[in-house]
């Protein structure tokens, strides 16, 4: 059973940072993909960011390039998601969630990821 358990949301103001945890445990598969998507109020939910193991390729929403920012701690098999220059847009639940065999066309589709963990809010003010 794949569990993730995300952390690090909370209220900034425009042009600060948060950093995110996403950690996982559970899975046998070698090859999966963990993601950052995010829900903003009355708006799908929106890819962010993805890293595909094994092999590290990291995937980036283009309008979120340059800000946004996503890595692994291997030996704590935590994800994490550096966002700067925050702006009260990138205001949303931000959800991290695991795919196994990713194939390239599908890691940025939301209804292909199997597990999800429960979402943390961030809130950028103006």
């Amino acid at each position: 059973q794949v569990q993730l358990v995300e952390s690090g949301g909370g209220v900034v103001q425009t042009g600060g940072s948060l950093r995110l945890s996403c950690a996982v445990s559970g899975g046998t598969s070698s090859s999966y993909a963990v993601a950052w998507f995010r829900e903003a109020p009355g708006k799908e939910r929106e890819f962010v960011a993805a890293v595909r193991r094994p092999n590290g390729a990291t995937y980036y929403a283009d309008r979120l390039k340059g800000r946004f920012t996503m890595s692994r701690d291997g030996a704590k098999n935590t994800f994490y998601l550096q966002m700067n220059s925050l702006r009260p847009e990138d205001t949303a639940v931000y959800y991290c969630a695991r795919i196994s065999n990713p194939i390239l066309s599908t890691i940025r589709i939301s209804d292909r990821y199997h597990y999800w963990g429960q979402g943390t809010q961030v809130t950028v003010s103006s």
